[in-house]
């Protein structure tokens, strides 16, 4: 899926590229979180058959994961900017919240319009 991207900085400098922690994956056990070499047992497999099918599967999944996240960022933003709302977030107050630049804000405000009028309240059409 295109997404939107950041714009550049119009002054010419970039942005010290922000180190994001990632999100704790729930469904691996406290302990296994502990070590930090510890990845959905990948690090254990030996045969790279094997450590080549099971992590393409999960760079797949997480692709898709992220990809529907962010529809619902989209759908979050166009709810968040609707001028129908008596307290709506103007776009810079948006963008400080989501840690987007304004530029960004406007176009995922735009894609979640599209996917709102699309698709239904939800990226997967429910309501």
């Amino acid at each position: 899926m295109s997404e939107p991207r950041p714009a550049p900085d119009p002054r010419g400098t970039a942005p010290a590229p922000r180190r994001l922690k990632p999100a704790p994956l729930l469904f691996e056990p406290p302990e296994a979180t502990a070590d930090p070499e510890h990845f959905f047992d990948l690090e254990s497999m030996e045969d790279p058959r094997e450590l080549l099918g099971r992590s393409t599967e999960l760079a797949l999944a997480f692709r898709a994961a992220a990809d529907r996240a962010t529809e619902y960022q989209a759908l979050a933003a166009a709810q968040l900017a609707d001028p129908k709302r008596f307290d709506r977030l103007p776009l810079s107050a948006l963008a400080e919240r989501a840690e987007w630049t304004e530029d960004y804000a406007r176009k995922m405000v735009e894609f979640g319009r599209t996917l709102m009028r699309d698709g239904g309240s939800r990226p997967d059409g429910g309501d």
